[in-house]
């Protein structure tokens, strides 16, 4: 086990076998702060930030927000840990939801990716750029949309065989301009939180009425 890199908020480790990063898991437990993502070998281990949270939580909130306009069923598994053995890979999300393949799902609890379909939409937060590149960990895990918030924008991904592209409409809602929601944000970042909520509620009725 090598540590390569050691900043306030993370560390990275090379060599890590599927065991160790199973016993991590294990040791860390689920009620924890810290976030984890393997790729093959490397690991790094994450402590997100008030910044990183906020951000995370008010854009789940938005995607809620906006399926309940929209009467779209849906489930929320926020930082789960979702990993294949076969594939090395494994991660936890700032966020995820079941939108398409919500019904084949309904009611879980526990998964298993070899059998179960993973998460449809998958939410990253990059207030400050992740040591380890997770589209290779998502590839593999076969997600088909990822969100990246980073400085000011929203940018979707969308899984095309084995690697994303960007992608200017969002499968899961596909006649919003989700671009727009860090401007929403930023607009109404000095109001309550139920004052926002409702702003958004009127901004997907406004863009699909």
């Amino acid at each position: 086990m090598l540590l390569t890199e050691h900043r306030a908020d993370r560390v990275v480790l090379y060599n890590i076998s599927w065991q160790q990063f199973e016993k991590l898991l294990v040791d860390l437990g689920e009620s924890r702060a810290t976030r984890v993502a393997y790729d093959d070998g490397m690991l790094e281990i994450m402590t997100p930030l008030p910044e990183h949270e906020y951000y995370k939580e008010i854009i789940g909130d938005i995607i809620k927000d906006t399926a309940e306009v929209l009467e779209l069923d849906y489930e929320c598994y926020g930082s789960s840990t979702w990993k294949r053995e076969l594939k090395k890979a494994g991660i936890e999300p700032d966020n995820c939801f079941y939108f398409q393949n919500e019904a084949l799902i309904r009611g879980k609890l526990k998964f298993d990716l070899n059998q179960n379909p993973p998460p449809d939409l998958a939410l990253e937060i990059d207030v400050i750029s992740k040591s380890l590149d997770r589209f290779p960990i998502y590839a593999r895990l076969g997600v088909p949309e990822i969100w990246c918030y980073d400085s000011g924008e929203i940018k979707i991904y969308q899984l095309q065989g084995e690697k994303y592209f960007q992608r200017e409409t969002s499968l899961v809602f596909p006649n919003l301009k989700i671009q727009q929601i860090p401007s929403l944000i930023e607009r109404y970042h000095m109001v309550g939180r139920g004052v926002f909520r409702q702003a958004i509620r009127e901004w997907v009725r406004g863009q699909t009425s």
